[in-house]
């Protein structure tokens, strides 16, 4: 019988197999950052261990750091103090710490793929849910607690239970405008944000072998927004090209002989999942979301489903209450106060270009508050030097640093209460941007056309 990739992958990792119990399984590259190391690192300290294998784990600061004016000292006593906890960490452990102002700072899921560091069939991990971006290189990559942050420093490995399989299939040919963050909310809007749970989910078929690397980046960043212990996609000669010169990438002979073993890492004919799904691309609109989880999303042509068509709980009224829209209601021309691009989800450079190519030659709304934060600085590198932020600046927009930003409302950049944002994250749960803020979950293209007219706009209008 054929294997999966997930196989492939997982079961080369294998260290031990507990009868009736996890797997233990050695993890190539794990990530850090300053709020889920802190207390992993006093473990160590308590049991007098140090890092086995410093070189295997990079950390940066991301989640609350501030986007303005990061060279200042940051304002708020307990970011300070983590941020500086981490690099004292790791400057005794001989980790690599990309800290506030270095070259190759910002959110972890976006620095990792730029510099190469993620690669096919390797296993990594972080003490962050959305760790799931890097599966879009063929890896297997999922989120941890920081008990097991603490178990991977002592000894590179990690026990876990093995998922079941899922596969996730969409032919044909996706629509214009319909962008892979469309591709993913429409997705957890058929499964919903519980859909996924148990599984580790594969995508395959045309629509996903079309994508860019940042676009496999965006969908298998929100595979755990439907529950998925993660999510992956086959590498191909896009993921080879992509990575293929950054730093940390094999070089030389070592180069042909990882791609030669890249090529190995595809689900083999007759392999079978526990769970199969299959859409049409040309199915796929622009989306937004309407409620307090991601499965709470429709086409922008569409109009908020009652209860009784929304399969949901007493908890569907109330996500409507939060967010005072009423079922039957349209979303596009519902008036908005932010728009937020960035995150790990859709911070990286085509993201920017992709909100450029709308506002181009337009004039941001007044009443929009606009937060453009690059997801390193990379890739606030290249919106300078691609000429980018010559087109955000002549519209009125004004660039950030990097950082999580708005994305989890860990720093300074909150929505204010009772306020609608368009953001291109990855959660709107209530609060998620801020203490009763709102948050609606759309692509760069709808946040583009959203922050240019001040409503909700489906950017088909605009183009």
């Amino acid at each position: 019988m054929g294997k999966t990739l997930f196989d492939k992958v997982w079961d080369s990792h294998v260290i031990e197999k507990i009868n009736d119990g996890p797997d233990v399984l050695f993890i190539d590259k794990h990530f850090i950052h300053e709020v889920t190391s802190p207390v992993a690192f006093v473990g160590l300290k308590n049991r007098n261990l140090k890092v086995i294998y410093p070189e295997r784990t990079f950390a940066t600061a991301d989640h609350n750091t501030p986007t303005i004016n990061q060279h200042l000292p940051i304002k708020d006593k307990l970011s300070a103090m983590q941020v500086k906890t981490l690099e004292k960490n790791c400057n005794e452990h001989g980790i690599d710490f990309w800290g506030l102002g270095h070259k190759m700072n910002g959110i972890v899921h976006v620095i990792g793929p730029e510099n190469g560091i993620t690669q096919p069939g390797l296993t990594i991990v972080c003490g962050d849910s959305h760790t799931s971006t890097h599966g879009a290189f063929g890896a297997i990559a999922f989120g941890i607690g920081t008990s097991e942050v603490e178990m991977v420093l002592a000894c590179q490995t990690i026990m876990q239970q093995k998922p079941l399989k899922m596969r996730i299939n969409i032919d044909g040919e996706l629509n214009s405008h319909v962008t892979p963050k469309d591709v993913a909310l429409y997705i957890i809007s058929k499964l919903s944000s519980s859909g996924a749970t148990g599984y580790f989910v594969e995508y395959s078929g045309k629509v996903f072998k079309n994508m860019s690397m940042e676009g496999r980046m965006t969908v298998c960043n929100l595979s755990i927004e439907m529950g998925a212990r993660g999510g992956m996609i086959a590498p191909d000669e896009k993921t080879y090209e992509y990575l293929r010169g950054r730093e940390f990438a094999p070089k030389s002979e070592k180069w042909n002989k990882a791609v030669n073993y890249w090529s190995e890492l595809k689900t083999d004919p007759g392999a079978i999942f526990d769970k199969e799904y299959e859409f049409k691309g040309e199915e796929i609109e622009p989306m937004i979301t309407y409620g307090t989880n991601p499965g709470m999303a429709i086409p922008l042509s569409k109009s908020i489903p009652s209860s009784k068509e929304s399969d949901s709980n007493s908890s569907y009224k109330k996500a409507l209450d939060y967010m005072e829209f009423n079922e039957g209601d349209k979303m596009v021309g519902k008036k908005i106060d932010y728009v937020f691009l960035g995150s790990c989800t859709n911070g990286r450079i085509e993201d920017f270009r992709t909100f450029a190519s709308i506002i181009k030659g337009k004039k941001k709304s007044k009443n929009i508050d606009a937060w453009l934060v690059p997801g390193s600085h990379k890739v606030l590198k290249s919106i300078i030097d691609e000429g980018i932020l010559d087109i955000l600046t002549d519209s009125g927009f004004k660039l950030r640093e990097p950082g999580c930003s708005a994305c989890l409302a860990m720093n300074d950049d909150k929505i204010p209460q009772g306020k609608y944002a368009v953001s291109t994250t990855n959660r709107n749960f209530e609060g998620r941007q801020g203490p009763g803020a709102r948050t609606l979950l759309a692509s760069p293209l709808v946040a583009a056309a959203t922050a240019i007219t001040g409503k909700i706009t489906d950017p088909r209008e605009i183009i």
